[in-house]
């Protein structure tokens, strides 16, 4: 087994996670078997509990591991399937320790960080790297690790004592160590400071790690003189400095590496230089070529809670953004903050109400993602009752669907009280409740996680029908509460259609409006599975229908299980606005946002 480290330094939020996805990719295209583990330095066991204005979106797994983002990155560019011990973090490597000495298992020795910490940390690397990850027999050829943090940090000490020790112990030739630093331009003179690296580097090496190869972010790409300087200081060849500048989309990460020899680089360090092809990267190429020249828009409102940070939402944004590409249209996400569509608002902040419905209106589809707690809530209702009466397209997610179905019962039947007990544990008419084996003592690890199988009851719906009228689907699921089985008759008699629902059929899973051009609520959340050219079929249809191509979608049969294949396919996210950017040049990652997201 070969490793390669990402680590990085100076400042965090540099981008470790997508030059490690974008390594994985290019070895991947060089023919080798690629893994990808992230080391998270933080206490909790997961990512389970966090806000996501703490750690962005929580990242859900088939096996129900609630991770970090960055794994949604490397199952996106790598198309695998990650298990919840390919994330680690100090929670996890602790309690493990802890458990073993409640046991015994060391024998009356004082258990410490040096070794045993440092230990555990390494048999959890070595035990993760050779599950398979990629629908093949056997462990892959190489393992990506990426350290979370910044080198100094006080909590990542134990991990870089066991990866020094770890790159000790596996030898020469199987372990390659990438730093991404920051290179930055002072405006005042334009200069390329090189010292905030220096400083790095000598950091690293002065706790038992010495680079290869040294990625610098920069908004341009370093003069000559200035890699010559960083090669003399840092002790690492001119050829493995590879420059990170600012892009206009994220899919020519991996070509920056392909055309600096980053893998060249890398395969040499790793003794396989004879074994590995040159990358085939053909389709990626033509994605990142194409990404820039999407014109007609399309245009999405997102009502969430959590609209103040984009992270928050990634998963949601990347599947929206494959489906657009499919359509070949060029997407707008307006944010749309629940809370300000609420009357409340327009009392307290008329601005900010008449900003947020006009948002609403001028979207070609509306979608509410997943969330929790009760704030926007009612926003929520609104925004799925304004799509369902004026019949633009409409995806509510998780508690999406359920917002819509407690639209429903209070437009339609008449039941002005109806609520999830999530909101309102005395309702009336709990439209939506908490599932029987939920616990409510504890949180972490406690709600319905990880894929789940559900069964089409009506086989000419629409969501039969972008599912490739496939007799299920096995999608993952993170939700504590879910629609309440004993009101889905008096749903349905009312027009409201049920049409999928779990193995015993008193889960309700997908449901929809069938005289409406697009209105479907969904329990699980695809987004996790949505792939750059093969996109989530709801996603897919979402757009397809604010763009007036669902029919012609659904005839053709072009959909399937876990997406759509168009061809090649591109990535290029527009959001409105005057949003915080992050290169530099109005963008990230050909990103733009209304004011109110921010991406990191």
């Amino acid at each position: 087994m070969k490793y390669v480290l990402v680590t990085g330094g100076v400042v965090s939020g540099l981008g470790k996670g997508v030059t490690a996805s974008s390594i994985g990719l290019i070895l991947k295209a060089c023919g080798l078997r690629v893994t990808s583990i992230k080391i998270d330095p933080y206490l909790n066991t997961d990512a389970g509990t966090m806000s996501p204005f703490e750690h962005g979106e929580v990242f859900v797994l088939d096996d129900g591991g609630e991770v970090d983002l960055d794994l949604g990155n490397y199952e996106r560019f790598l198309d695998i399937k990650l298990t919840r011990d390919n994330n680690i973090t100090t929670g996890k490597i602790y309690q493990s320790v802890t458990d073993k000495e409640r046991k015994g298992d060391y024998l009356g020795k004082t258990v410490q960080v040096v070794p045993h910490i440092t230990d555990a940390i390494q048999e959890w690397i070595e035990r993760v790297a050779v599950i398979p990850v990629d629908g093949e027999d056997g462990p892959a050829d190489v393992c990506v690790i990426e350290l979370g943090g910044t080198i100094g940090d006080i909590e990542s000490m134990p991990f870089i004592e066991a990866l020094g020790q770890f790159s000790y112990r596996v030898g020469a030739g199987n372990f390659c160590l990438i730093h991404v630093s920051l290179v930055p331009v002072l405006n005042v003179v334009g200069e390329q400071k090189t010292k905030p690296t220096q400083h790095s580097v000598r950091g690293l090496r002065s706790l038992g790690l010495t680079p290869n190869i040294i990625a610098c972010r920069s908004t341009t790409a370093l003069d000559d003189n200035v890699k010559e300087k960083l090669s003399r200081f840092c002790h690492v060849p001119v050829d493995n400095i590879i420059t990170l500048y600012d892009v206009s989309n994220i899919w020519r990460v991996p070509l920056l590496l392909r055309d600096q020899k980053a893998h060249e680089a890398i395969l040499k360090v790793l003794n396989l230089d004879g074994v590995a092809r040159e990358p085939a990267l053909g389709e990626w190429t033509s994605r990142a070529e194409l990404c820039d020249m999407l014109h007609e828009p399309v245009r999405v409102a997102m009502v969430g809670k959590y609209t103040g940070l984009s992270d928050s939402y990634l998963s949601v944004l990347k599947a929206l953004l494959h489906s657009s590409v499919a359509c070949r249209r060029k997407l707008i996400v307006d944010w749309v903050p629940a809370s300000d569509l609420e009357d409340e608002t327009a009392k307290e902040n008329p601005e900010n109400y008449r900003s947020s419905w006009n948002l609403l209106k001028g979207a070609d589809a509306v979608l509410v993602p997943g969330g929790f707690g009760d704030r926007g809530v009612e926003g929520k209702i609104l925004a799925a009752k304004y799509a369902r009466e004026n019949r633009i397209p409409f995806l509510g997610i998780c508690l999406g669907m359920q917002i819509a179905v407690i639209e429903y019962a209070r437009s339609i039947l008449g039941l002005q009280d109806a609520n999830s007990t999530e909101f309102d544990p005395n309702t009336q008419n709990p439209c939506v409740i908490f599932m029987p084996e939920g616990s409510k003592t504890h949180m972490g690890g406690t709600m319905r996680l990880g894929s789940r199988r559900t069964y089409f009851q009506v086989r000419d719906s629409k969501s039969a029908k972008l599912y490739g009228n496939q007799s299920f689907l096995d999608e993952r699921h993170r939700h504590r509460y879910e629609v309440n089985p004993d009101m889905v008759q008096q749903f349905e008699d009312a027009g409201l259609s049920f049409t999928g629902k779990d193995e015993s059929g008193r889960r309700m899973e997908i449901v929809e409006l069938p005289n409406h051009p697009y209105f479907i609520g969904i329990q699980f959340h695809p987004e996790f599975k949505s792939r750059p050219g093969k996109p989530s079929a709801v996603f897919l249809g979402l757009i397809a229908a604010a763009c007036g191509q669902l029919e012609s979608l659904l005839k053709k049969g072009e959909a399937v299980t876990n997406g759509f294949t168009n061809g090649t396919s591109v990535e290029n996210v527009h959001q409105v606005g005057n949003g915080t950017t992050a290169n530099g040049n109005g963008s990230f990652d050909g990103i733009y946002c209304n004011g109110n997201g921010v991406h990191v």
